[in-house]
């Protein structure tokens, strides 16, 4: 069977190699717009790095009036869990020799003001509770916190009431190299064909029911044929999966949302006295990928702190890509889901704007008071983020991704961004159960996934404390992170 994967970022690389690992009869290809894999949304700093698994992310655990959810905090949790399973499989087997060129242990922080303590104790309380978040730390006391992440309080002043949550056992995760390191295995250990520099312009049936991919690769036009096609190339799905045809391609619609982070190189014995990502609380119509936070990056060995990050409303598809290309994706079908989004979230677009033309004076004032005085400590520079576009699906605006499969199972894809690469294996681990299910009926197949992943039950690890720490522990050791 051959099997045609569009994008070689964290989904796609992921994607390929898990495939190629439970079935190695199939033919895979992947094919890529830029000249290497991992260069778009998964490159080190077209995002924040946070391995996501709800430790401090308050949109991930919602408050009404006095009721907390953490159901989607328990799932993201559990869903990151499964991917250190398959990152820690393929350190075991060799295909990456050092965890530490994409994984590092990095503190896990929540900070709030005196206006959220109450909110932030009730989410500790809930949270803590359970085996998931059981070493979670709640403090209100300055110096207690200040020893978490100092670079937040040594300039802010004692009186100033502050609370905030520590997980010590967090990480900071480099999905480009990740991405780049698992290309590479996929390619010259698995079988795995991948084509650069190759832009895809359109997909449709043939009347023999293959898969028709209409490419340029470097500049001359390029067809390949399929019988099974898989789309993860981010922003880029979306216009793919208008050319489809597909009957459930009228039901969405991209919006696009960008973005900025303030970046500074820091040393090592700098890195050592904050080894943290620390998220704050959103502004008040703000996108969930806008929360404020401070984060320890590695990057090729090198330390960078990030803040931000600061949003934008650019209508384009992806980094690299120009509005044209935007235009060129609408169709009218998608004018009144784009017409009900600005008058149903009106202040969210407002928001994207205004943050759209935000200046560097503005920039470096959110730092000061997030952090005070860490403006002037760096050499602080504006860095672009990669390129999101969220799902609007039957004219609402979705924060989140969904796992789209023909009837036929012939064509998926993955469309949406949070929290997107961290959960990858775990969520390409579903999308391929569903679009290619027939492979998971053989002996080695079944063996092969018990092998990559010991337990990828999401209710399993959410109700049984003992299994849950028995793969937690074993896992974390294997990545280095315990």
């Amino acid at each position: 069977m051959d099997v045609m994967i569009i994008g070689a970022g964290i989904m796609g690389t992921t994607f390929a190699t898990l495939a190629k690992e439970l079935a190695p009869e199939l033919n895979i290809t992947i094919l890529e717009r830029l000249e290497s894999a991992g260069e778009g949304n998964s490159w080190v700093f077209n995002n924040a790095g946070t391995g996501h698994e709800a430790n401090c992310e308050l949109n991930y655990t919602p408050v009404d009036e006095e009721v907390i959810s953490v159901e989607k905090a328990l799932k993201i949790h559990a869903q990151f869990n499964v991917a250190k399973q398959f990152w820690a499989h393929l350190i075991k087997k060799g295909a990456i020799t050092d965890p530490k060129t994409f994984i590092n242990r990095t503190k896990h922080c929540t900070i709030v003001s005196e206006s959220s303590i109450d909110e932030l104790r009730l989410r500790f309380n809930e949270m803590s509770a359970h085996h998931f978040f059981e070493s979670m730390r709640f403090s209100e006391d300055f110096d207690e916190i200040k020893s978490w992440i100092p670079y937040l309080m040594e300039g802010r002043p004692r009186h100033e009431k502050m609370a905030a949550t520590v997980i010590e056992t967090g990480t900071d995760v480099n999905f480009g190299a990740l991405t780049q390191q698992m290309a590479k295995h996929a390619s010259q250990d698995l079988g795995v064909k991948i084509e650069y520099g190759t832009h895809v312009k359109r997909v449709h049936k043939s009347p023999a029911g293959s898969w028709l991919v209409e490419t340029e690769r470097h500049g001359a036009p390029v067809r390949y044929k399929a019988d099974v096609l898989f789309v993860g190339a981010g922003g880029g799905a979306f216009p793919i999966l208008k050319k489809s045809h597909l009957p459930f391609a009228k039901r969405f619609t991209g919006f696009p949302v960008g973005g900025r982070f303030l970046q500074a190189p820091i040393s090592a014995e700098q890195a050592d006295q904050y080894r943290a990502k620390t998220y704050g609380k959103a502004k008040v119509g703000a996108p969930p990928m806008s929360v404020p936070h401070l984060d320890l990056r590695v990057a090729d060995g090198q330390h960078y702190l990030l803040f931000g990050p600061f949003a934008s409303f650019k209508p384009i598809l992806e980094k690299g890509r120009g509005f044209i290309d935007y235009l060129r994706a609408m169709r009218l079908h998608d004018i009144p889901g784009l017409l009900n989004v600005t008058l149903e979230h009106f202040p969210l677009v407002k928001y994207l704007v205004s943050e759209t033309f935000k200046g560097e004076k503005s920039m470096f004032e959110e730092l000061e008071s997030f952090a005070p005085g860490l403006s002037k400590k760096f050499d602080w520079k504006p860095v672009h983020a990669g390129q999101r576009v969220q799902i609007i699906k039957d004219g609402d605006l979705q924060m989140g991704t969904e796992i789209l499969v023909s009837k036929d199972k012939t064509y998926g894809t993955l469309l949406g961004a949070s929290p997107g690469a961290s959960v990858s294996p775990e969520v390409m681990l579903r999308c391929l159960e569903q679009l290619l299910p027939a492979i998971f009926t053989k002996e080695h197949a079944r063996k092969a996934k018990k092998e990559i992943f010991p337990e990828d039950d999401l209710d399993t690890l959410a109700t049984n404390p003992d299994r849950y720490r028995e793969i937690r522990d074993a896992v974390n050791k294997q990545l280095g992170i315990i």
